[in-house]
């Protein structure tokens, strides 16, 4: 299987996947609130771009979509889940809490087919719809195939405490696909205060080590023996004689003064201790801030530890990871970190986009990957602006190559459809504007783009279009003029035209000086091949480290 990133509606690729072939999924939909959260950049004053708003439509249209998802879902789903999405239509009648859950619905379904029976699932979400998808998964999996609620504690402080308790925290829903599931106990590091009251003594070079108990818990026979004078508890010793010996021979016993009552006991150093086994209270993942050195630029951005910490737990390397809201790809880019083969799905071409980038500045040498989906041809990329000229535009920006992003004003475009950045003389970075037209094109469009570049105070434009221009408009660009530019030594069109046929055969590329992120720059990675950590399994019985399940 290569790594995939499909673009589109997660249900259609969903349908198209086999049964039975996915070891984990993580998802982050768009929660059940007031606002938008899936966009990718905000305006200066924190506003979301009212492009966006409309790519977050295009996903969850609830008027249009949920009498239909409800259809589906009784006709289709299995009889349990029909039966619960019934029950709750008459319950929640028209709330738009009914249309979230029936979307839902449907992709869950789907989620489960795809999973192995060795799978599992994790759905990040809030608390304002966490009850109902707790009781749509338990309806879908089965209330045994439970296992954990997470709390990720993911800020410290917030300004919305005057009128309630202030939210601080995501719920992450853990289900397993069936009881028999791949697992692998994660720990996090002691903290310094247990640190200094549990490993008090020390080896003569130094090292930390407490002392734990080598008694055993029952009754064993043939555990019960003296060892160089010292006696063991009535229910024998925790190891053989054998064992016993061994341990001595490494220095791994810590002998009492002889004629007191005390027994033998292990040591158990710090160096080698796994350290405390992570609970469902996740307080030691810390949010991305704003100066954090992993964020580019996208609000709902997750930490890369905090989906390290989900796959390395419920997967082994060369296993398949699944996320269907990939967004800006914080899963996908741990699972390819840790080994994993990957799946990501996202209805924009903005998020492709921006998990390509990812990929790029991730990662040392290249990822191995396909995308499914975006047009691969003419025909196709007009066929997409048919269906949706936002997503037509989103996927033009980036097509060009040049590390633009797509437009953040509010309101109308105003002529604007994304912007870029080059190298000024002095090197600092100038702002370029693009648009893109995909119906039918002539002059008056380039004299309007030239116009909006005078309003925006800009010396270079790239304007993309369907159809191959005409002469008037290619005249109307020569009559821009052109920008000198020290940092090249050489002269460029002030207005470079571009069809979509010379984006998808390369034949040309904006002529602009040395272009520059428009993003932030992602931090780089190093791949880790087999990060699960390997305790022996009586150094966890010892220090009382034990699977509650």
């Amino acid at each position: 299987m290569r790594n995939t990133l499909y673009y589109g509606d997660n249900l259609h690729w969903l349908r198209q996947m086999p049964s039975e072939s996915v070891d984990l999924v993580y998802l982050d939909p768009p929660f059940n609130s007031k606002r938008n959260y899936n966009v990718i950049f905000r305006e200066k004053d924190g506003v979301a771009s009212p492009a966006q708003v409309e790519a977050f439509s295009d996903t969850w249209s609830w008027n249009e979509t949920a009498e239909d998802a409800i259809h589906d879902l009784i006709t289709n789903a299995p009889a349990r889940v029909g039966r619960f999405i019934t029950a709750m239509q008459t319950i929640l009648e028209d709330d738009p809490l009914m249309s979230y859950l029936a979307i839902m619905a449907q992709r869950l379904v789907e989620l489960h087919r795809v999973l192995k029976p060795t799978g599992s699932l994790y759905l990040h979400c809030d608390p304002t719809a966490s009850h109902y998808l707790k009781a749509l998964l338990d309806t879908v999996f089965g209330t045994r195939c439970f296992r954990s609620e997470i709390i990720w504690k993911r800020t410290s402080a917030h300004g919305n405490a005057s009128a309630n308790y202030a939210a601080v925290h995501d719920t992450v829903l853990y289900y397993a696909r069936s009881p028999t599931f791949a697992w692998n106990r994660q720990f996090q590091p002691y903290d310094q205060a247990y640190i200094d009251t549990h490993f008090v003594h020390e080896d003569p070079d130094g090292r930390k080590f407490r002392r734990t108990d080598l008694r055993n818990p029952g009754y064993r026979p043939n555990l019960v023996y003296d060892y160089k004078g010292y006696r063991p508890h009535p229910n024998g010793w925790a190891v053989t004689k054998e064992r016993m010996e061994q341990l001595d021979r490494e220095g791994r016993l810590f002998f009492p003064a002889k004629g007191t009552t005390g027994r033998i006991r292990r040591k158990l150093y710090l160096d080698e201790s796994p350290g405390t086994p992570v609970s469902d209270v996740w307080s030691d993942i810390k949010p991305i801030f704003a100066t954090a050195s992993e964020r580019i630029g996208f609000p709902t951005q997750k930490p890369l530890a905090l989906l390290e910490r989900i796959i390395a737990a419920s997967s082994n390397p060369g296993d398949v990871v699944l996320d269907p809201f990939c967004g800006c790809g914080t899963a996908i880019a741990a699972a390819e970190r840790l080994g994993r083969k990957w799946i990501g799905i996202d209805i924009t071409y903005l998020a492709i986009d921006v998990m390509e980038r990812r990929f790029r500045e991730h990662f040392p040498g290249p990822v191995d990957y396909i995308i499914e989906g975006a047009p691969m041809d003419a025909p196709g990329a007009r066929a997409l602006f048919e269906q949706s000229p936002l997503q037509f535009q989103y996927w033009a920006v980036a097509k060009l190559g040049i590390n633009a992003r797509p437009r953040e004003s509010k309101g109308r475009d105003r002529g604007i459809d994304g912007e870029f950045f080059y190298s000024s003389d002095r090197g600092r970075a100038v702002r370029g504007i693009i648009q893109v037209k995909g119906g039918k094109t002539g002059s008056r469009d380039i004299r309007d783009f030239r116009g909006t570049m005078e309003r925006e105070g800009v010396d270079l434009g790239v304007f993309v279009c369907m159809q191959t221009p005409t002469r008037d408009m290619e005249s109307e660009a020569v009559a821009a003029g052109k920008m000198d530019s020290a940092f090249t030594g050489r002269r460029h069109r002030r207005i470079q035209i571009l069809t979509v046929d010379d984006l998808f055969q390369d034949r040309l590329r904006p002529d602009i000086p040395h272009y520059q992120s428009a993003h932030q720059k992602a931090p780089r990675l190093e791949r880790q091949q087999d990060e699960v950590q390997r305790v022996p399994i009586d150094l966890v019985q010892e220090s009382g480290i034990a699977d509650q399940r």
